[in-house]
């Protein structure tokens, strides 16, 4: 479990946080359960590393606040529009038996002993992630999905997970699809419509006749007429 450091803020204007921020901290607060909402800082850098591994707000964390450690999950952070700076996060707090809804990515393990992926076909994930309705001391930290053995036609759905006592699917009443494993798709190129291929007969036809060279007899008649115009000057005389 990952732990991160944070200190009580004091801060009374808008002016106070953006003086926390500039030191490299970033303001939060803390809530749920019986006890009240309290004020948080945390250091920005470490908080970035944190959100950069897979899942952070999906995984229980534990924050040590003034050097009482509790467990939190990490809700909401907000960034700044500009930099892409994390400018603040809520922290719930984890009380067992307290039911939150939660999204949980799907992980998918052994695609080298699927021999469905080893004739070429193709994983279609249709959902990446689950939301759940799960005690917060029950949160899975993803949702595994085993291809050994998974052969080109099947399909993964929700009934076929196994979940803990307690937790659920928010879609009910519906066994959805999680991911299929389908055949491999070969792009060929579209056969010409019959339409165009006659036309382009056509027009072959056409140029041939227009380049062909004339025939004999057309040849000779041709000649005739040359000669008789050559002639016409001397029957004047």
């Amino acid at each position: 479990m990952n732990s991160l450091e944070a200190n009580t803020r004091i801060t009374k204007s808008k002016g106070d946080v953006r003086s926390l921020r500039l030191a490299g901290n970033i303001p939060g607060i803390v809530y749920g359960g019986t006890e009240k909402n309290q004020k948080v800082t945390v250091l920005k850098k470490t908080l970035k590393i944190l959100i950069a591994k897979e899942n952070f707000l999906s995984n229980i964390i534990t924050l040590d606040l003034d050097g009482k450690p509790q467990n939190v999950l990490p809700r909401e952070i907000t960034y700044n529009v500009i930099s892409d700076e994390p400018t603040h996060i809520d922290f719930l707090r984890v009380v067992p038996g307290v039911k939150i809804r939660i999204e949980v990515p799907v992980q998918f393990i052994n695609q080298e002993t699927s021999p469905g992926l080893k004739r070429g076909g193709v994983l279609n994930i249709v959902r990446r992630k689950i939301e759940l309705n799960c005690p917060s001391e029950k949160i899975p930290e993803a949702i595994v999905i085993d291809l050994d053995g998974i052969d080109i036609g099947e399909s993964f759905k929700i009934s076929s997970v196994k979940l803990e006592d307690g937790v659920t699917p928010t879609i009910l009443g519906r066994d959805f699809v999680i991911a299929t494993l389908a055949a491999p798709t070969v792009m060929k190129e579209p056969e010409k419509p019959a339409e165009a291929e006659a036309a382009e007969g056509e027009g072959a036809i056409a140029e041939s006749k227009d380049t062909a060279p004339a025939a004999d007899g057309e040849k000779k008649e041709a000649d005739k007429k040359e000669g008789e115009v050559k002639k016409a000057p001397e029957e004047k005389k």
